[in-house]
């Protein structure tokens, strides 16, 4: 059972996801909150697995609260907002959110965005532009409305990329380019439950808390 808090400004809004989430038997909401501040108390106090969070809100908004909410490790965050500017994007990722969705998504990609966070996944709308990503690698965000420049010079390799197997940094590279588990295993003829566990590996080996920072860290580095 996934347990979920949904934060949202407006009732009506998280009414809705709570009935869409509700009638699914593997999640339970556990409870509410209309602005960034009254989240995190609530993830302190119910610790559910999965926070679905706005981004604008009163009082403290949802980019703030994402980044109290992970940087004390009390859960995972998916940022859903109507806005899909690269600021709010970056801004959401950059906090620690382990995924980003648009509001205009239909119930089915909800319920699976929720699912795929839960398992341990990150998961990026389609809206989620190559521009973000090489802003994130930048470590700076363009002026609004400006295009950024060339990437800059890559950054030494972690410690612990060294660990890896040559299997697994070629998973790695993979996952860079940002190929679903199913996509790599069919690239590498291999079994996705073999291509999970070489994620996992990955992950622990090189400290990340998830596929977005192994993008990120994919791209710094070189390897994509």
């Amino acid at each position: 059972m996934t347990r979920v808090l949904l934060v949202d400004d407006q009732a009506l809004v998280r009414s809705g996801f709570s009935l869409i989430l509700s009638v699914e038997d593997d999640f339970e909401v556990v409870g509410q909150a209309g602005d960034g501040a009254a989240a995190i108390e609530l993830t302190r106090e119910l610790r559910p697995d999965i926070v679905l969070m706005d981004v604008q809100m009163p009082v403290m908004d949802g980019i703030e609260a994402t980044r109290r909410i992970v940087a004390e490790n009390l859960a995972k965050v998916l940022v859903l907002t109507t806005f899909d500017h690269d600021e709010y994007v970056f801004d959401g990722l950059a906090a620690g959110a382990s995924g980003f969705l648009l509001k205009n998504s239909d119930a089915e990609h909800l319920v699976e965005a929720v699912r795929t966070v839960a398992a341990g996944h990150a998961l990026l709308a389609p809206q989620v532009t190559r521009r973000v990503i090489e802003q994130m690698v930048a470590g700076e965000r363009a002026p609004s409305g400006t295009v950024p420049g060339p990437r800059p010079t890559t950054e030494p390799a972690p410690a612990g990329l060294t660990l890896l197997t040559p299997r697994e940094r070629e998973v790695l590279e993979l996952v860079g380019t940002g190929l679903s588990n199913a996509e790599i295993a069919s690239t590498l003829f291999l079994g996705e439950a073999t291509i999970k566990t070489h994620v996992s590996n990955v992950l622990s080996k090189l400290h990340l808390r998830d596929r977005v920072q192994a993008v990120v860290l994919a791209h710094r580095v070189g390897l994509v």
